[in-house]
């Protein structure tokens, strides 16, 4: 039994690295369903041990938050905002600067990834209307929402699991990862700015506006004003009570979805379940990983070897090598059961989140941006991410490493 568990957990992670399985019509979220169900059926675990494994309030928080942003997408709020941030009568550089900062505190507050899915094709139609190429706005957006999701335990999926599995204090870790977020956007813009310089503008063939998609709904002020009233609330509500954090957002997802004019089906039809059921499938192969004992044979073999995954650096370097691998959600999952320093969980999230700017595969955020950017006719290949996404994962992983190792 113990053999077949480690091909199922193998499979499923060569899955999280290719995107799929070879041959089979699989992306990540359906391989990790597929071996949670093989596992299930072959009584490598039961059922109700699968149930259990699931970390329900992780799921909840993320399902709350998804619901927040969907008020705000219906209400017409990110492509407002996106129009008004590129309405300012401001140079290429300091347009540049301010998207970052906007970026960065939405991302901060609302899931990365809903983010950058509202924003790309707004800003591209809106950088081509100014004659801007929207090409360094476009990574700004892509990298300034990766460095700012980290500043929060709900900026995006993989520190939301960080505070809900170690019991994180929220504003405990708001203080943690300010600085290093805060260094980290300034050189986002940095290199960004230096890698453009002289290379602002595309001509006016390339200028034309891009049509406005049905998708992009007007603002509605009401509707928007009371999703950031949610928002607000929770987020008060997570810096200064003890009220557990999926309970009260599931409480505001609740206050959302009682409407008079917005239908529910239009809300949670925006809502993310594939990646809900990744989640949920990736921690059943996880707990029946760990139920062989090989984790913790691994990480005593290695800690006889000299490499403690418990210590600082050891965890620095394996959660960016395997965030690049496996993608970050995943990388967590297995590092989590070795994060018992005190600077752990800073660590993980810090580390996980930055790392994602490397490559356009490292983060969804990349991806999405990526994509939106090619439906707008705008081509972003990898050697065009990389020149920007390298240099900014390394300088805020290097401020990120700076920072903890003064703190350790």
């Amino acid at each position: 039994m113990t053999t077949a568990i480690v091909v199922v957990f193998f499979l499923v992670y060569l899955g999280m690295i290719l995107g799929g399985l070879p041959f089979l019509q699989l992306d990540r979220t359906g391989v990790a369903l597929l071996g949670a169900i093989v596992l299930i059926g072959m009584e490598a675990i039961t059922l109700e041990d699968a149930v259990r494994s699931i970390h329900v309030p992780t799921v909840v928080l993320l399902f709350s938050f998804m619901v927040v942003s969907a008020q705000l997408r219906l209400g017409g709020f990110y492509p407002w905002v996106t129009t008004q941030l590129a309405g300012l009568r401001l140079g290429p550089a300091a347009l540049l600067g301010a998207v970052v900062l906007v970026v960065a505190a939405l991302s901060a507050v609302f899931s990365n990834d809903i983010v950058c899915l509202s924003v790309a094709p707004v800003l591209t139609r809106a950088c081509l209307e100014r004659r801007l190429d929207p090409v360094p706005y476009l990574l700004a957006l892509a990298c300034a929402a990766n460095v700012g999701s980290a500043a929060t335990l709900i900026g995006n999926p993989q520190n939301m699991l960080i505070g809900s599995a170690l019991g994180l204090s929220f504003g405990g870790y708001v203080l943690e990862a300010a600085l290093p977020v805060v260094l980290g956007l300034a050189a986002t813009w940095a290199v960004i700015v230096w890698q453009s310089r002289r290379r602002w503008d595309v001509s006016a063939d390339a200028a034309a506006p891009i049509e406005r998609r049905e998708e992009d709904a007007p603002l509605d002020r009401w509707q928007s004003i009371k999703g950031l009233a949610v928002a607000g609330v929770l987020l008060v509500i997570f810096l200064f009570t003890s009220w557990p954090r999926d309970v009260a957002a599931l409480a505001g997802a609740g206050v959302l979805l009682t409407s008079r004019r917005m239908h529910s089906r239009k809300m949670l039809g925006l809502v993310d379940w594939e990646l809900l059921v990744l989640f949920g499938g990736l921690f059943v192969v996880n707990q029946a990983f760990q139920s062989t004992g090989l984790p913790a044979t691994l990480v005593a073999d290695l800690a006889a070897a000299g490499v403690h995954l418990e210590q600082p650096l050891p965890l620095f370097v394996a959660t960016f090598v395997l965030s690049n691998t496996v993608s970050n959600v995943p990388a967590v999952m297995l590092l989590l059961p070795v994060a018992h320093h005190a600077l752990a969980g800073p660590l993980l999230a810090l580390v996980s989140t930055l790392a994602g700017n490397l490559f356009i595969v490292g983060s969804i955020a990349n991806i999405i941006v990526v994509d939106a950017a090619a439906r707008s006719g705008v081509p972003i290949d990898w050697r065009t991410h990389a020149r920007i996404g390298v240099p900014v994962a390394l300088l805020t992983l290097a401020i990120t490493a700076a920072y903890l190792a003064v703190r350790v």
